[in-house]
């Protein structure tokens, strides 16, 4: 395996980041990793890359203990922080020169991993005259520099524009089809197009472990309404076969039932017993955000409203 996390639990002091995490990747896979903040992501991703220490369990990088074998794991891994931390004041092909000389790794990788990642046309200006997409393209560059088994890239897409974004996933889907990628985004689209399983944890544990194909569920359907006025979402809750309700802008609900038969019916009957109208009610195609939205929703209060 490429990745392993076995047992694997982490303590801040009273707080319980990770508790007991279980998976493992294998060798060429693109795995998207999704949580809602403060759900452990990056304090995983730190411990794999061996920036942390678990407090409990073990967890490997291409066969090597990040416990007991840590270089060699460290080795193994290509790592792209949320905060890609740059020497803004260093030319790009500088700062990866500096960087090789670290890694001890053969100068000929820079002009590689520089025509790899795009950056040929930028690779004499200073890293400070960059847009946010090149610099990312760097950052990954680095990652790749002294060419690991394993990427490890967490929000690799965060403040892109479009079209950089465009470009970045193509790179990243580029470098997937040699290496193992284990990616972390807010971006459901991008997992979407980039990945083909998904690890989703909350509150520190793993609630979803599949194929996206396994995740979408032909006897889940989602609904969007929306109402003339605010409801509250308990009273949403009361509805037959409801999984989980998400409000997702001013008036406009998002329903996830567990029924395969057509709900819409259920809904505006609920309308139009509670005194509400109906604006709209779409059925919609069951997507990775409302299976996020559901398996990390926060429980409706127990009693009516």
């Amino acid at each position: 395996m490429s990745i392993s996390v076995s047992g694997i639990s982490k303590y801040y002091g009273e707080q319980k980041a990770l508790d007991e995490v279980n998976f493992s990747i294998k060798k060429g896979e693109i795995v998207g990793f999704l949580g809602p903040n403060g759900a452990g992501k990056s304090t995983l991703m730190k411990i794999l890359t061996g920036y942390l220490e678990p407090s409990e369990g073990e967890a490997s990088v291409n066969g090597f203990s990040v416990k007991d074998n840590l270089i060699k794991a460290q080795r193994s891994v290509g790592y792209l922080p949320e905060h890609n931390s740059l020497y803004t004041e260093m030319y790009v092909r500088e700062y990866l020169a500096f960087n090789a000389s670290l890694y001890k790794t053969d100068k000929s990788r820079i002009e590689k991993v520089i025509q790899e990642t795009g950056l040929t046309p930028e690779a004499n200006k200073k890293i400070n005259q960059l847009s946010k997409g090149y610099r990312q393209r760097v950052g990954l560059a680095n990652a790749l520099l002294h060419d690991p088994e394993v990427l490890i890239l967490d929000e690799p897409t965060t403040g892109l524009d479009p079209n950089q974004l465009v470009e970045i996933r193509d790179l990243i889907k580029k470098t997937g089809e040699e290496k193992t990628i284990f990616l972390s985004t807010h971006i459901m689209r991008e997992v979407e197009a980039l990945c083909e399983r998904v690890i989703i944890i909350n509150k520190g544990k793993i609630v979803a472990d599949k194929k996206l194909s396994e995740l979408r569920d032909e006897n889940r359907q989602v609904i969007e309404v929306e109402f003339d006025y605010r409801i509250e979402e308990e009273a949403l809750h009361r509805l037959p076969y409801i999984v989980s309700v998400r409000n997702v802008y001013d008036f406009v609900y998002e329903l996830s039932f567990d029924n395969p038969k057509d709900m819409r019916p259920v809904v505006f009957d609920f309308a139009h017993d509670n005194g509400l109208k109906t604006l709209q009610l779409n059925r919609k195609n069951k997507n990775l955000e409302s299976l996020f939205a559901e398996l990390t929703a926060v429980p409706a209060p127990e009693g009516g409203v």
